[in-house]
């Protein structure tokens, strides 16, 4: 049985993301044949879009979280790897992990991305990034303690830092988060912290640029905005970031905002694996990739996702869930057709739309002609993410504890970690 095994094609998926799982699960339909190797540094498959509701105290960790290996129980020719990649060896078609080497005959590398803070090693540092499941139970965390040391301090100048938050980036991730810590704050604590002046609460959603959500169309970026002030948010357009040092924000211009909390949400590069590939990078680190989804010399060498430089219409394709999927399913279409030698499919991304949920009862959605805002942008949002679950499990519990939310203004998993 195990030379046999060693006969057959054997494909390697470096990451258990939206593109790397749909894309292993593909393959393992398409052909009974082909040996499949998922490898990931977590056990987990994530569902990153309700990141923020973990940061925001709406969701567990175990709602947005699913096992890699049970997303493969129905396929025996699909296997899982825990281990970190640390080195990819294009020449000798192996990968060099922190549990051994692994070859292969086909890669398809899927690792995502990780938080770029653009060389300002202070913000490194000290800013609470938005990119994994350990940050979001370190951002509700350090949230919810700014509130029990707030409550019992009698400096008024340390206990304002202590209130103030800021989320930089007007991207869905730095919308949806603000809106969301608005919530937290003054629809539930607000109604507990007894000894506190909610008045000397700040939000601040900072964005360098001088529109949020620039994907969407005019009307919507305004609603967005006024939505958020309505929220209590503090909006501050074409505002460029400096530095943080812990204790103060250095804004250009000379401006600082004295506060305990950053939230970083301003931007993201090729997780850094991609960087050993010695293949070309875009200056996110995106490795290039042709018609095909293949590196360049490299045709059994597939990049997908948040890894990808894929250039349509004169420009690259963003970094969301839709364009890692849709290049998922071409990826595994090329590599089942290359060991079959037949000929390969051109990727073609096919807009699906975005949208942004500013909160309760609000959001933005742009669907092609289709434009909507507040409540009813709201269904079709919490429809789109319940269906886009992994698991039923997960749709149930996500759905329960969004209506819990909803009817009682109340959030269960305040829990301080550390």
């Amino acid at each position: 049985m195990m030379n046999e095994d060693m006969k057959k094609p054997h494909v390697v998926v470096v990451g258990a993301g939206f593109g790397g799982i749909r894309a292993a699960q593909k393959l393992a339909k398409a052909d009974s044949n082909i040996n499949i190797t998922v490898i990931d540094r977590n056990n987990y498959h994530l569902f990153q879009p309700l990141l923020y509701q973990v940061s925001t105290a709406c969701l567990s960790i175990d709602d947005i979280a699913y096992p890699v290996r049970a997303t493969f129980k129905k396929y025996n020719n699909a296997n899982f790897r825990l281990a970190t990649v640390e080195n990819v060896d294009l020449k000798n078609k192996k990968l060099v992990t922190d549990n051994g080497e692994v070859g292969y005959d086909y890669l398809l590398m899927a690792a995502g991305a990780t938080t770029n803070f653009f060389g300002m090693e202070n913000l490194a540092k000290n800013a609470l990034g938005m990119k994994t499941l350990e940050e979001a139970v370190q951002i509700r965390s350090h949230v919810l303690r700014q509130f029990e040391l707030a409550a019992h301090e009698t400096d008024p100048i340390k206990r304002k830092a202590m209130l103030t938050f800021v989320v930089v980036g007007g991207g869905p991730t730095g919308v949806e988060e603000a809106g969301a810590l608005s919530e937290l704050i003054y629809l539930v604590m607000a109604k507990e912290y007894h000894t506190l002046n909610f008045k000397e609460v700040r939000i601040v959603l900072v964005e360098a640029t001088d529109k949020l959500l620039p994907m969407m169309p005019e009307r919507l970026r305004d609603v967005t905005v006024e939505t958020l002030i309505r929220k209590h948010v503090e909006v501050r357009l074409c505002v460029q970031v400096l530095g943080y040092d812990g204790k103060n924000l250095e804004i250009k211009g000379g401006e600082i905002i004295p506060t305990n909390t950053v939230i970083w949400a301003a931007g993201v590069r090729a997780e850094s694996i991609a960087d050993t590939m010695g293949c070309e990078q875009d200056r996110g680190g995106r490795v290039m990739v042709n018609e095909f989804l293949q590196v360049a010399d490299h045709p059994e060498v597939f990049v997908i996702g948040d890894m990808a430089h894929f250039i349509q219409d004169g420009r690259p394709l963003a970094t969301v869930a839709p364009v890692a999927m849709q290049q998922a399913d071409v990826a595994a279409h090329n590599i089942v057709n290359s060991i079959r030698e037949k000929e390969l499919k051109e990727f073609k991304f096919k807009p699906v739309g975005n949208m942004a949920t500013i909160g309760r009862n609000e959001a933005v959605v742009s669907m092609g002609s289709y434009k909507s805002s507040g409540f009813s942008a709201w269904m079709i949002w919490l429809v789109v993410h319940i269906w886009r679950l992994i698991d039923f499990r997960s749709k149930v519990v996500v759905f329960v504890k969004w209506m819990w939310d909803y009817l009682l203004y109340d959030r269960l998993v305040r829990i301080i970690t550390r």
